[in-house]
């Protein structure tokens, strides 16, 4: 997340002083690079890992500083929600078994951080883009992490956009709902890899990042799951560029652009031109004291840090982002991060497609000359866009042709990439066993998009959704753990949550939501007719707003059927003259046991679930069969008889 010593400014005069040493900072890096300060003997690559920490149901568990505080070590750092961690993969020289190296140091962080959270109360760990149990009750501001640089970009997204963020995102399902924050952004992990560049390379690499952005990805989803609904394939994708977005929408068709981007045009000559744009376009967000005088270091010398200028690059969330940094030796140096890839589905994979990207950028320009005049920039934009949303299996526009993905990647890419790595004396052994995997993975078309939608598929027959999302988060553990790669997974099964007890669950996750309402004014003939196609036994009662205003039953209408044709009821009865006016709600973040207790001390088969007056959702004994029936097979399964809790 960058440098934590950042604040909002109080006063414009603050603002001002700080874009002053923005601006210093860029002359300054403009200097050093016509005068060649950087360093370009030593080719690096590194990475940063984002996790997911989860309780024993495999859902959020919002421990992020009790683990620093255990863990203690420089390796591992916060991230936005206090239920991920992020760990800081060491800077490996880009030659020799760099890969299986970056490998066994994630494993070794990996199994640091598992130690510790052994010797803790039901907390584990798990790397996937976005975690399929997070609900959207955890997406609350108590789940913040309390660093002040989180609760400033909090404060600075909801005063350039006030405090309603709406997400909207299509895919098989699709999402539609209002949240309070920006915190969403939370659900996203990622595995982001970082490769230098020379000063003089930079443009060229640049822009083959761009143009292999969308292969890359489409290898490399594995978030396809958001609140239980089915979206992109990367979902990461749209649910980021949502979550912080800054800009209101307007009666003019003025253009501007995302914080969150994948960029305008090609970059032509420096990276310059890539931090002059995102000061151009983008507000400054943090700021912090800077002392350092870095037109003064450079007359001296002196290799500057650019605060300022790393700062406000740490908010400007581009796919390929570049990078700024000073080596051990003393010497400045460039990276381009590459922010598309998300975290999992294990170990192994991650690696396997930093090495396929690694490869084909190093070996790019030995194919594709000068990509700016083979390919249009908004192809390669359009590209990444289809990537993010379908995964592997689409046609791309490529350097003059129509290609499906998959021909691409096996045909020009993949040998691409062999190439790349070879020409950076890479050994053998990492070039067989990583490229190895991907090409594995090409051919199957099994991405962790894939293996997750097949699995949910499969469960969906089975039990809940909120069991098929536990099922894949603890399959997608124990695989893990093995460090197997994704292509040779089987489907989660029931057998993943054997031990998993009901409990705890919340009512958002078993609720149903797929309504049917009537309005107030609506014929008693229209209920019953909706509950005997639907097959149901009780029907909300709304406004025009969305707001619950009553609750009708099948025996309410019985009796007034009866009623009707025994004794001629009134022709003009509405559903207001039969509905429960007030009836007994629940809120969406309450627990399972809780709605079991409402319903049997008030013995009621029905619990309409509103959230701010609004109706959200409704629980009926079916919920409850559903649930019971889940867990008794799995326990007869196990030969074990359900306890009175349990049920």
């Amino acid at each position: 997340m960058g440098d934590f010593s950042v604040r909002l400014a109080k006063t414009q005069e603050e603002l001002n002083n700080f874009t002053k040493f923005l601006l210093k900072d860029v002359q300054a890096l403009d200097r050093m690079l016509k005068e060649g300060w950087f360093e370009t003997d030593t080719m690096r690559i590194g990475a940063e890992q984002e996790m997911c920490l989860v309780n024993s149901h495999g859902k959020p568990s919002p421990t992020n500083i009790k683990v620093l505080e255990k863990l203690n070590s420089p390796d591992f750092t916060t991230e936005l929600a206090r239920f991920n961690i992020e760990a800081n993969v060491p800077p490996l020289t880009f030659t020799g078994t760099c890969f299986s190296d970056m490998e066994n140091n994630i494993n070794q962080l990996m199994g640091q951080l598992r130690n510790v959270l052994g010797d803790m109360d039901d907390v584990d760990v798990v790397l996937t883009g976005i975690l399929p149990t997070i609900r959207k009750f955890d997406i609350n501001m108590d789940n913040l992490t309390p660093v002040v640089r989180y609760f400033s970009l909090m404060e600075a997204i909801n005063n350039m956009r006030g405090n309603r963020y709406e997400l909207r995102i299509e895919g098989v399902d699709e999402l539609n709902v209002m949240l309070d924050s920006p915190l969403v952004e939370a659900c996203n992990t990622s595995f982001q890899v970082h490769l230098q560049i020379k000063p003089e390379e930079f443009a060229a690499k640049y822009n083959a990042a761009q143009a292999i952005a969308a292969p890359v990805l489409a290898l490399g989803t594995n978030s396809p799951l958001v609140f239980g609904k089915r979206l992109w394939s990367e979902t990461r994708i749209a649910l980021f560029r949502q979550s912080i977005d800054t800009r209101v929408a307007t009666e003019h068709l003025r253009e501007r652009s995302p914080r969150v981007m994948f960029g305008n045009k090609w970059v032509k000559d420096s990276l310059i031109e890539i931090y002059k744009e995102d000061i151009m376009r983008f507000r400054v967000i943090f700021m912090t004291d800077i002392e350092e005088d870095v037109l003064q270091c450079v007359e001296q010398g002196i290799t500057p840090r650019l605060r300022a200028l790393n700062i406000h690059n740490s908010t400007v969330y581009r796919w390929n982002r570049p990078c700024y940094g000073i080596s051990p030796n003393g010497k400045p140096h460039l990276r381009i991060e590459n922010r598309v890839l998300p975290a999992g589905p294990s170990v192994v994979d991650e690696v396997s497609n930093a090495a396929f990207w690694i490869g084909v950028m190093n070996g790019f320009e030995d194919a594709y000359k000068d990509v700016t005049k083979l390919m249009d920039f908004d192809e390669a934009k359009s590209n990444f866009l289809l990537a993010a949303r379908n995964g592997l299996g689409v046609k791309y526009s490529w350097m003059g042709k129509k290609i499906n993905d998959t021909e691409l990647i096996a045909k020009e890419l993949l040998p691409l990439a062999r190439h790349g790595l070879k020409k950076a004396n890479v050994s053998t052994e990492d070039i067989d066993k990583y490229l190895g995997i991907i090409e594995a993975r090409n051919e199957t078309g099994y991405t962790g998009s894939r293996w997750m939608l097949n699995s949910y598929a499969k469960l969906i027959k089975e039990t809940s959704k909120e069991e098929v999302m536990v099922a894949i988060t603890s399959a997608t553990m124990n695989y893990q753990k093995q460090n197997l790669p994704v292509h040779t997974w089987d489907l989660a099964t029931m057998k993943d949550i054997a031990e998993y007890e009901p409990s705890a669950i919340l009512v958002e996750e078993f609720m149903t939501t797929d309504l049917f309402t009537v309005n107030k004014d609506d014929l008693p003939d229209l209920s019953a007719d909706i509950m005997d196609w639907q097959r149901i036994r009780y029907i909300p009662v709304e406004d025009m707003k969305g707001s619950l205003v009553g609750l009708i039953s099948s025996r309410m209408l019985l009796r007034y059927f009866l009623l009707e044709k025994r004794n001629g009821a009134d022709s003009k009865t509405l559903i207001e003259d039969l509905m429960i006016k007030n009836p007994i709600t629940i809120a969406p973040q309450a627990t399972i046991n809780e709605a079991l207790e409402i319903m049997t001390t008030k013995q009621i088969g029905c619990l309409p679930v509103v959230n701010k007056g609004n109706l959200v959702g409704i629980i009926t004994e079916s919920n409850f069969l559903n649930i019971t029936a889940s867990l008794i097979k799995r326990l007869s399964a196990k030969n074990i008889k359900p306890t009175e809790n349990q049920v």
